[in-house]
């Protein structure tokens, strides 16, 4: 990244003096020409740099799509667990948000189909679906090739948008991923999010929004911040033309390693307290608790020990399982964290509800 920095500075930085570095409006055009190379190589999307709109992180992108789609009163679809900062948007924007229930493979086609004909018999179409079909957040499933096709059948058939958000989907351990749904898509109904953040640097604050021009064009409507910032993705366009694919590799090398040690932590700490399916990519972990634990009160105990958690309300519909839920997030402590946080945290969450019941004497430096 230094080299990147310097290289770019020095070759294009008096770019700098003006708002749209001669690549208008859009962002920094040689990025937005690696990800029309990137989305074409990974997820079979093919488009063109002036199909990319650059944005202040992935969810300025969610922003602008909620207020070109959605009003208030406004219904959408989403998972049933799902992003926390897409479930407190809609309810700062007076929207409802129907949960669809999850398993191993993603958001279920069969209850997806029962809603919408729900729906339709009421005669309320919603504005669109939300989903994240790769490393789903926070369960971090992937929705297989078939099931990518049922969700689009089912959109097209109720006339519904489909709000594809991927920003996890570099984060697979063996890089095999499925197709997005946007590459499917011959009805133009499909809004590709996408972010650096998960992949590269979460302070670098670069996002992307992919979608046909005639969406797009509303979009880039409603962006009127002058412009995301200018030095972050042209150091990144320097950065991942040279260095993406094999940076990528090493990272889930590293990830992979310290999910295996979540893993093993909460086997030997919680034991069969804990439920989870351990992913095949990301950065978190869905774990279930016994239903005495309410994973908010535990949020807050843990708090004060210097362990922070995901409470599962704050990121699922209101339901029995939100509330017994967690999400840990594995990606920055090291290894030895993870285990001293695992430890700790089941000192507290035996304390507060004798969850687990027995815990393991552990010496923590």
């Amino acid at each position: 990244l230094v080299a990147a920095v310097t290289d770019v500075l020095n070759r294009e930085g008096r770019t700098l003096a003006t708002y749209s570095l001669e690549s208008g409006p859009q962002g920094y055009r040689p990025l937005r020409e690696f990800l029309a190379g990137k989305l074409k190589h990974q997820a079979g999307i093919d488009c063109s740099a002036d199909n990319i709109l650059l944005t202040s992180g992935s969810l300025q992108g969610i922003d602008l799509v909620n207020q070109v789609l959605l009003s208030r009163g406004d219904t959408v679809i989403i998972e049933e667990a799902t992003y926390g900062g897409c479930l407190s948007r809609f309810e700062r924007l007076g929207v409802t948000a129907v949960g669809v229930p999850l398993d191993s493979d993603g958001m279920r086609m069969d209850a997806l189909a029962e809603i919408l004909d729900d729906l339709r018999q009421r005669g309320s179409t919603p504005k669109f679906i939300y989903a994240i079909p790769t490393i789903q957040n926070p369960t971090a499933s992937i929705m297989s090739a078939e099931r990518r096709r049922q969700l689009l059948a089912l959109a097209t058939d109720h006339g519904v948008p489909i709000v594809e958000d991927e920003c996890y989907s570099d984060l697979i351990w063996d890089g095999q991923r499925p197709p997005a749904v946007y590459s499917l898509d011959d009805s133009a109904r499909v809004i590709f999010l996408g972010s650096f953040s998960k992949s590269i640097a979460p302070a670098l604050r670069v996002g992307y929004v992919v979608a046909p021009w005639a969406v797009l064009s509303r979009v880039l409507a409603c962006k009127t911040d002058a412009g995301s910032g200018a030095l972050e993705q042209m150091v990144l366009a320097e950065y991942c033309a040279r260095h993406f694919d094999e940076h990528v590799v090493a990272l889930n090398k590293t990830l992979k390693e310290k999910l295996d040690a979540l893993v093993d932590a909460l086997a030997e700490y919680f034991g069969a307290a804990a439920e989870f399916e351990v992913p095949k990519g990301g950065i978190f972990l869905w774990v279930k608790l016994p239903p005495e634990v309410d994973t908010t009160k535990l949020a807050q105990k843990a708090a004060e020990a210097g362990i922070a958690i995901n409470p599962g309300a704050e990121w699922s519909v209101a339901d029995a399982d939100g509330r017994r839920s967690l999400r840990l997030c594995y990606a920055n402590p090291t290894v030895a964290t993870i285990r001293r946080g695992v430890a700790a945290l089941a000192e507290v969450s035996n304390r507060e509800f004798g969850v687990p019941s027995r815990i393991a004497n552990v010496k923590r430096s």
